[in-house]
């Protein structure tokens, strides 16, 4: 192992600032997916009702807006499905070097 690593050395390294620029950008990316994904369907049903009461097939009570509102909920789970794979598989590589060379 390394030498232990002063917090403003650790602050400096490039592999931190690597670290804290993907995480950040892919926290933004996933944020900014959800809120249009969710306000999308909050704006779809403050604007525009009638198209979500719309029947799916005749004779049946299940509307557009339930797929639409199940699909939202999937989507959720589809981007922390997403952000959790890369977590997995490049944060927690890059954490542990980091741990690795400041030597805990």
């Amino acid at each position: 192992m390394g030498s232990r690593k002063t917090k403003e050395d650790l602050l400096k390294d490039e592999d931190f600032k690597s670290l804290v620029s993907q995480k950040n950008t892919i926290s933004w990316i996933l944020t900014a997916l959800e809120l249009v994904l969710y306000f999308g369907f909050i704006a779809l049903i403050a604007f525009n009702k009638p198209f979500l009461a719309e029947k799916l097939t005749a004779g049946k009570a299940t509307t557009i807006g339930i797929p639409i509102a199940v699909g939202t909920i999937l989507g959720s789970w589809v981007l922390t499905g997403i952000y959790i794979f890369w977590a997995n598989t490049k944060y927690d590589g890059m954490v542990k070097k980091l741990k690795e060379k400041v030597g805990r």
